[in-house]
């Protein structure tokens, strides 16, 4: 499965986080812990799924154009067997990012170069595998699809140029190198392919104070070198995704959606089947006093998977919750989270159910 999970970066890339970065504070400092966990009824191979992660990134800004991110998290997670004779688990950091950003000309375009320490895990026991495989399932989403990696190194540009006299459009390229390394211990080593990303963005005010936001973004991965001449492959990935923002009384309403395309592969010795990831959600920002925001939010997720000759339901998950922030200093702010999701998987013909919550605490700060 593909990383879409690490906070929407994909769909909000096309829309400079560079330099909106550059316009925030100086020094900003987040944290927090996130627990997830999801329930299956009777026909899988496991009863239950749980991620316990403890997110921490700092962001600096170093003069008009200059902005460096750091960015790790330690995670926890549990697969129990449906028989409930033994439970895998896993425990560490995962890989971190250092990211770089220059504004080349200030406001529109900007530099980015991003290194991936791998500080995660790799070589891991084969008993691990189904652990993985399940954390990274997109219908599922959890903060942490994946736990580590070889490192690499990622270069692009972001750019952004105004449109008539409110609407602007953004764009963006770059290209990641993977290291090599032995992702199960006792195995080859893998060598991943290089992969190039492309990003169209669009964004403005349109009638009654409303707000549009809109992005593309296509990739494209080579095969990845498994050794021995063997190889896996992925097809290419397209995602669109738009949102709207409105005022409603004294609220916000948002509403948003996005759509995954994973394409078909070409021939290799493991190729990742076809998919398809669509989402939906609303979420309104109501103000309770001038320190706290509610946030109630609901959203509609499903995932279709190859089946051969045609693309099959993987399973839906209906999540709906609510965030409370409260504005603790002029420099710090927090965000309590709490969802249930609820939904159906299936798997050769068999309809399984899923429940399970998803609970936060995030801390930022900020000067």
């Amino acid at each position: 499965m593909t990383r879409a999970r690490h906070r929407l970066v994909a769909l909000t890339a096309a829309l400079l986080p560079g330099i909106l970065a550059a316009q925030a504070a100086a020094t900003a400092a987040r944290s927090g812990v996130y627990f997830e966990s999801y329930s299956f009824g009777t026909g899988l191979a496991f009863s239950r799924i749980s991620e316990l992660t403890i997110p921490i990134s700092v962001t600096q800004r170093i003069g008009n154009r200059f902005v460096i991110d750091v960015g790790t998290a330690y995670a926890s997670a549990s697969v129990r067997e449906a028989n409930g004779s033994s439970t895998i688990t896993h425990s560490g950091l995962v890989d971190t990012d250092i990211r770089a950003t220059f504004g080349v000309i200030p406001g529109k375009v900007v530099f980015n170069l991003v290194g991936t320490i791998p500080t995660g895990a790799t070589a891991v026991p084969d008993t691990t595998i189904p652990l993985f495989g399940a954390t990274a399932t997109d219908l599922l989403g959890f903060t942490t699809p994946s736990f580590g990696s070889g490192g690499g190194v990622s270069a692009g540009f972001a750019s952004a140029f105004k449109m008539g006299s409110d609407w602007a459009v953004g764009t963006g390229a770059s290209y990641r190198y993977g290291a090599g390394y032995v992702p199960v211990k006792g195995g080859s080593e893998m060598t991943p392919g290089g992969e190039i990303r492309a990003r169209l963005g669009l964004e403005g005010p349109f009638g009654g104070g409303k707000y549009f936001r809109g992005a593309l973004v296509f990739t494209t991965t080579a095969a990845n070198d498994l050794g021995g001449g063997a190889q896996s492959t992925i097809g290419n990935r397209v995602l669109g995704y738009a949102a709207v923002s409105m005022p409603l009384g004294n609220s916000h309403l948002s509403l948003y959606g996005w759509e995954m395309r994973r394409l078909r592969a070409a021939p290799g010795t493991v190729s990742v089947p076809r998919g398809n990831v669509l989402a939906v959600g609303a979420k309104l920002d109501r103000p309770l006093s001038p320190k706290a925001t509610l946030s109630p939010l609901l959203e509609f997720r499903h995932e279709l998977t190859d089946a051969g000759a045609k693309m099959t339901l993987l399973g839906y998950l209906l999540r709906a919750g609510t965030d409370l922030r409260y504005r603790l200093s002029d420099r710090a702010a927090g965000v309590v989270q709490a969802q249930l999701a609820f939904g159906t998987l299936h798997d050769e013909g068999t309809s399984v159910s899923i429940m399970g919550p998803r609970l936060g605490l995030f801390i930022e700060w900020a000067r």
